[in-house]
C-alpha cells in the first residue's frame, strides 16, 4: 500500500506540475480519481444495483419531479450557454484557433467557471438515468446512454483541470446549445398525453446530436493541419470522443429508427400476403372487395358479412 500511494502521490505531482493553477484546489479539481469513482459508481448503480432493488418493487410515478428536473436543466444549460458566450466565444475568440487564455482577465475567468459548471452538470445529467431505473423504464437504459453519461464527467474533469478555456471550449459551448433543445423536449414529454401529438420531432433530437458531433470533429481536427498554439494532444482528445459518439449515437439512430421503420414495413408486407393468399384459398370463389355467386346461386359481398360466412362451417349443397 504504501507503494501505490507513493505512485498516486508522484502521478498527482505530475497533474499539478502541468495543469492550470487556477482550478487545481477547486472541488473535484485537485485528483481525477473521485471524479472517476463517481463514474464507476453511477454504472453500478444503474446497471446491477438498481434494477435489482426495483425487481420486485412497483415503479414511481415521477411526473412533478420530472417536470421541475428537466426545468432546472433548461435553465441550468441556457447559463451555460450564455456564460460560455460572455467568457470568450461572443465576440473575443476564434473558431479557427483560440489558444487557452491563463491569465486573471476578467473574460478569462469567466470561461474558467463556465467550464467548471459545465463539468459539474454532467453529474446532474446522472438523474437521467436514476429516473429510469425508479420507473422501469430498463430499456432505455441503453449501452449508448450508460457510456456517454459514464464518460463525459471524467473527459471534461481534463479539459478543465489543464486547458480551461480556449479551443476546446467549443464543444462545452455546442453541447449546452443542444441539451437546451433536449430537455425542453423532456419537459414537453413530462407534461403529458396531451403534449404527445406536438412531440413528431423526436427523432431529430439524436440528428442534432450527430451533427453535433461532426461540427466538434471539424472544429478540434483543423488544429492538426494549421499552426495553432493549443495542445495537440487535447485536439485528439476532443476530436476523438466526437468521433466516438458520432458512430453510437449513429447506431442508436438504426435501431431506434430505421431499423424499427424495415421491420415494420416487413411485417405490413407479410400481413397483406397472408390476406392476399387467404381470400385466393377461400371457398365457393369468397373474396374481399368484391362479390360473386355460389354454388347455391345466392351472392356473397366483402366487409363484415365476408367474415362472418368465413367463420361458418364450410357446407357442400346439392
Amino acid at each position: 500500500m504504501s507503494i501505490v500511494m507513493q505512485y498516486v502521490d508522484r502521478f498527482h505531482e505530475i497533474l499539478d506540475k502541468n495543469a492550470d493553477a487556477r482550478t487545481t484546489n477547486w472541488f473535484l479539481m485537485h485528483s481525477p480519481f473521485p471524479t472517476l469513482i463517481i463514474c464507476l459508481s453511477y454504472v453500478y448503480l444503474v446497471k446491477v444495483l438498481g434494477p435489482k432493488l426495483m425487481e420486485n418493487r412497483k415503479p414511481f410515478q415521477l411526473k412533478k419531479v420530472l417536470i421541475v428536473y428537466n426545468l432546472f436543466q433548461v435553465i441550468f444549460s441556457t447559463w451555460i450557454f450564455y456564460e460560455s458566450l460572455m467568457g470568450g466565444w461572443w465576440g473575443h475568440y476564434s473558431f479557427r484557433c483560440q489558444p487557452v487564455d491563463y491569465s486573471d482577465n476578467p473574460i478569462a475567468i469567466r470561461m474558467v467557471h463556465a467550464s467548471w459548471w459545465y463539468y459539474f452538470s454532467k453529474f446532474t445529467e446522472f438523474l437521467d438515468t436514476i429516473f429510469f431505473v425508479l420507473r422501469k423504464k430498463n430499456n432505455q437504459i441503453s449501452t449508448l446512454h450508460v457510456i456517454h453519461h459514464g464518460c463525459m464527467p471524467m473527459s471534461v474533469w481534463f479539459g478543465v483541470k489543464f486547458t480551461p478555456g480556449g479551443h476546446s471550449t467549443f464543444f462545452g459551448l455546442l453541447n449546452s446549445f443542444v441539451h437546451i433543445v433536449m430537455y425542453t423536449y423532456y419537459l414537453l414529454a413530462a407534461l403529458g398525453p396531451q403534449v404527445q401529438p406536438y412531440l413528431w420531432w423526436k427523432k431529430y433530437l439524436t440528428v442534432f446530436q450527430m451533427i453535433q458531433f461532426i461540427a466538434v470533429m471539424i472544429h478540434a481536427f483543423q488544429l492538426l493541419f494549421i499552426e495553432c498554439n493549443y495542445p495537440k494532444a487535447f485536439v485528439w482528445w476532443i476530436g476523438l470522443h466526437a468521433v466516438m459518439f458520432f458512430f453510437l449515437f449513429n447506431e442508436f439512430y438504426k435501431q431506434q429508427y430505421s431499423d424499427k421503420k424495415s421491420s415494420i414495413q416487413a411485417k405490413n408486407a407479410a400481413i397483406a400476403a397472408a390476406n392476399a393468399a387467404t381470400n385466393n384459398c377461400m371457398p365457393n370463389g369468397l373474396s374481399n372487395g368484391k362479390s360473386h355467386v355460389t354454388s347455391n346461386g345466392t351472392s356473397s359481398h366483402s366487409g363484415a358479412e365476408n367474415d362472418v360466412n368465413l367463420r361458418k362451417p364450410y357446407k357442400i349443397t346439392e
